[in-house]
């Protein structure tokens, strides 16, 4: 299920939305690399509590593409690129990128009330846990006819917590509010009455 062993140009035409959001995480990257730009991404684009108390509400979104390090990115994206094809398949593109997007969204706006105002933070993390939320509620509902998805996520989502709070100079708050967040748009989502609809309305388009 998720063993990706797609060629790229295969990978990017089946999951254009994962595709999409991974190039756009590289290109900004990438682009920090150079120091003087680096110094502008983080100074418009980083989530400091700050700067989005006196109206830069703009933070909470473009702070989920900048990420502090290769490995940071390494991490977020080697996630994405793994479990975001199977989400984007079950879900839709336009379902996915919400998901995704919303995770990192509330992760940064749970962050802004409960962290400090000196707080700064950046990377995709919370939109990545989203995606395992989103699974969760997935696992809830399909328990009995597919129990190895249980398998599989369970364990991984309980680690993922655990590293949260183990690990220094990382955001939990954001992890745990993106979870929770994906959660409740799965929960939503994959319920067995819009899995019907999905399937009627894909019929109908075809």
């Amino acid at each position: 299920m998720f063993n990706r062993n797609e060629k790229l140009s295969d990978y990017v035409k089946l999951y254009p939305m994962v595709a999409f959001l991974i190039i756009i995480n590289l290109l900004v990257y990438l682009a920090g690399l150079v120091p003087s730009i680096r110094i502008e991404i983080l100074n418009y684009g980083a989530a400091a509590n700050w700067l989005i108390a006196d109206g830069e509400y703009w933070r909470i979104i473009t702070a989920v593409f900048i990420h502090g390090g290769f490995l940071h990115i390494l991490s977020n994206m080697f996630w994405l690129y793994v479990f975001g094809p199977e989400l984007e398949k079950i879900a839709g593109k336009l379902r996915f990128f919400t998901i995704y997007m919303m995770s990192g969204i509330i992760g940064n706006v749970a962050t802004y009330f409960v962290q400090g105002p000196e707080y700064v933070s950046v990377g995709a993390s919370g939109a990545i846990f989203g995606i395992l939320g989103a699974f969760l509620a997935l696992v809830y509902y399909t328990r009995k006819i597919f129990p190895q998805l249980r398998q599989m996520i369970v364990p991984l989502a309980v680690i993922s917590v655990i590293i949260t709070f183990l690990q220094p100079n990382v955001n939990a708050t954001a992890h745990i509010a993106g979870l929770l967040t994906g959660a409740v748009f799965g929960f939503i989502n994959f319920h067995p009455k819009n899995i019907i609809k999905w399937r009627e309305q894909r019929q109908k388009r075809s």
